[in-house]
């Protein structure tokens, strides 16, 4: 007989509430809830498609192990068996650093991603750790850890209330929104409108979200950072800029910042924006003159060479108008599960170790996504030797995907991914832990919930219990940290209890705390605590299971002093490296483009989240496909014909690709989208290997990072195109 479930939907940071139907453990069908308290009914593609996802037949039902140099499936006390025997020698001879672990996208989505991580990496004591971050959000983190103190700081545009909202590299109609999560971000942006609101998108492509916009700037690729620069001059030098009673006294370095922004004034950055001064002018006056107004960057202002001045740009911008933590502006969100109590005043440090072979900082305890194949090939002391996956497909979304291949095929000792798939990146593991599919899986979002628009929480568990012989994702975490640690053999319980007694300890709650804590399983203790630890009196996990469709913590509110954890308590608005940097952004407007080049942008779908959703029949075909968008005055002028074959060249390799002529994207650029290039062998995916499209990132090699946050430059570099049938 069917029935249906609440479950919170995974695929990207929108986290809609869906309703399940299900016939027996299959779903039949996703739709949105339309009672779920944050997303009232919203749905995209990505969450119609649900049911394929989880029912995908390329998804692996059991452990596999490497023997002979083939993988074959195996027990999961065998695969366990193996990760115990090999990791420990191994570090215990070449030091915990040997040891490397991948975090990829999926990790936020899932409550194992969230929960378990930081007690693995505590476990091995390795600082060879890669994420997705850095090809992705860092500058982000490194700008909120400079300016408050916290790296996970992020102000969020307060779209429902806000007046003015400024978009920079951003397209929320088609990605759903990023670092602000906010279900029908379309929605939202339509009621700005009709609200009398005003919407400025500043995208060298006409986007969807620019067709909405009353004013869309074509800004040439990468020249974020100046642009920015050039609006806070604006209201600098015009006595616009008017932080406000509130931010006043919470300010340190407004003067010497209004020294460093004099030299990037309209005029000086129109040349390297192509933008004319006087545009820049009116949308500087437009923003100040807002009665509130937010600002927003994300991927088109991050990946690029000046991502952390960008990002920080935007906050300056936020101050600097007075909108920075009050409605309307960037507030901070408010989740259930954020500690309580008085904020430390340790503030933010970037570099306190660096890579072996590039000598890259870290920054937020993470090293450059980039630099992980020079960390395996390199030879010394030092090299990573093993490597953990989880939930990552680094050879699609790091720079340099050919050489890494390389790298993971040739030197490494021990290679173990935690993935449902066989894919370009875990075909060369020794051991891969399979996931169950997610209607299997309990749900709740600790990290999506501090950047969400407003506040809220939801859980939803499990819709279908686990099929025989599959095990919990939770517990495939658990056992991972214990065979890797030492410990194998014990129960994963140990685990949990371990992270609830740390907990209590970071809290200075009793310990008897945790005989009151109800739960089926280790994860929802876990949960019933951080929200008993939380900002919300009597927020408990029974609580949220009598609210199957979420509760409503109402509007972001103020709270500056509950965040700033700088050592002075107060926003420093000109931090050093900051400083260090805008020489760089300065030489920059000078900079001169070879001839016969063109300038490359990624670009996202909205049937499409990165590389591991082109599997899905559903979400892989249409409009979602991997072309070069290229204006018609540079496909004439390069003889490049609409569907015709093209090459791709840059630094770091060469690619073909399908040409789409459009004038969506401006004169002098080319789009392609990102999380393509599904042809190498050995993989389990029938439906992306189809179709398999073009790796974008293997024009790069690596090189190019901003130096602040270690991001790749995946964003406004430098390509020429050619017909693939020209001599």
């Amino acid at each position: 007989m069917p029935r249906t479930a609440p479950r919170i939907c995974p695929l990207c940071e929108a986290t809609c509430g869906l309703t399940l139907t299900l016939d027996g453990s299959r779903v039949t069908g996703a739709r949105g809830d339309a009672d779920d308290v944050f997303s009232k009914g919203f749905i995209c593609p990505k969450g119609a498609a649900f049911g394929q996802l989880d029912g995908d037949p390329d998804r692996l039902t059991a452990p596999l192990v490497r023997t002979d140099g083939r993988l074959r499936e195996a027990s999961w006390a065998e695969a366990f068996d193996l990760i115990a025997a090999r990791v420990r020698p191994l570090v215990e001879e070449h030091g915990p650093h040997a040891v490397g672990v991948v975090l990829g996208n999926p990790n936020v989505h899932t409550m194992a991603g969230a929960l378990y991580p930081p007690a693995l990496l505590g476990a091995l004591g390795t600082r060879s750790l890669f994420t997705a971050s850095t090809v992705d959000q860092m500058p982000k983190h490194v700008s909120s850890g400079l300016l408050f103190g916290d790296p996970f700081a992020v102000p969020v545009p307060d779209l429902d209330r806000t007046d003015h909202l400024l978009l920079i590299g951003a397209n929320p109609l088609e990605s759903n929104g990023s670092l602000c999560t906010a279900p029908d971000f379309p929605g939202r942006l339509k009621a700005l409108r009709a609200r009398g609101g005003t919407l400025t998108v500043i995208d060298p492509r006409r986007t969807r979200t620019a067709g909405l916009a009353d004013r869309h700037v074509a800004i040439r690729p990468g020249a974020d950072a100046a642009l920015l620069a050039a609006l806070a001059n604006v209201l600098v030098t015009e006595r616009l800029a008017a932080p406000g009673p509130h931010l006043t006294d919470r300010i340190d370095g407004l003067r010497e910042l209004e020294d460093a922004v004099k030299e990037f004034s309209p005029e000086a950055v129109a040349g390297v924006c192509d933008v004319p001064a006087e545009v820049i002018r009116d949308v500087a006056r437009e923003l100040a003159a807002a009665p509130t107004a937010a600002v927003y960057v994300r991927v088109g202002g991050s990946t690029v060479a000046f991502g952390t001045l960008a990002n920080w740009l935007v906050d300056v911008l936020n101050v600097l108008t007075g909108n920075l933590d009050r409605p309307g502006g960037a507030l901070f969100p408010l989740s259930a599960t954020s500690p309580s109590g008085p904020p430390s005043r340790r503030g933010f440090a970037l570099g306190r170790w660096r890579s072996r072979v590039g000598g890259h900082p870290e920054a937020k305890g993470e090293l450059p996504l980039a630099a992980l194949a020079e960390e395996i090939a390199t030879p010394g002391d030092g090299r990573v030797r093993a490597l953990i996956t989880i939930a990552a497909n680094p050879v699609l979304s790091a720079p340099d995907g050919d050489r890494l291949d390389r790298a993971l095929a040739d030197a490494l000792d021990l290679m173990v991914c935690v993935d449902p798939y066989l894919n370009e990146t875990s075909r060369h593991a020794d051991v891969i832990l399979p996931p169950p599919p997610p209607s299997r899986s309990a749900h709740f979002d600790f990290a999506f919930n501090g950047f969400a628009v407003r506040n809220q929480v939801r859980y939803t568990p499990a819709p279908v219990p686990l099929d025989p012989g599959a095990m919990d994702e939770c517990e495939i975490h658990a056992r991972l940290v214990l065979a890797v640690s030492g410990l194998h053999g014990a129960e994963p319980s140990a685990v949990d209890d371990l992270i609830v007694d740390r907990l209590l300890r970071r809290a200075g709650a009793s310990p008897d705390l945790a005989a009151d804590l109800t739960g089926a399983t280790g994860p929802e203790r876990i949960l019933d605590l951080m929200l008993r630890l939380g900002p919300y009196e009597g927020l408990t996990l029974d609580a949220l299971r009598a609210a199957p469709h979420g509760i409503d913590l109402g509007p972001l509110r103020p709270r500056l002093d509950q965040v700033l954890r700088t050592r002075t308590g107060r926003i420093d608005l000109l931090p050093e490296p900051i400083a260090a940097d805008l020489p760089r952004l300065r030489a920059s407007l000078d900079a001169r483009r070879a001839d016969g080049t063109l300038l490359l942008v990624g670009r996202r779908h909205l049937r499409s989240n990165n590389s591991w959703m082109h599997n899905l029949p559903a979400l892989n075909g249409g409009s979602n496909r991997c072309t070069l968008h290229i204006h018609p005055r540079d496909a004439e002028r390069l003889a490049v014909t609409d569907g015709s074959a093209v090459r791709v060249r840059s630094a770091g390799g060469e690619i073909e690709a399908p040409a789409e002529v459009t004038d969506t994207v401006r004169e002098g650029v080319v789009s392609l989208p990102h999380g393509w290039g599904h042809d190498r062998p050995g993989t389990r995916l029938s439906v992306a290997a189809a179709r398999p499209g073009a790796n974008v990132n293997q024009l790069l090699d690596g090189s190019l990072l901003d130096p602040l946050s270690g991001t790749a430059v995946l964003n406004a570099f430098e390509v020429t195109v050619r017909p693939a049938l020209a001599p």
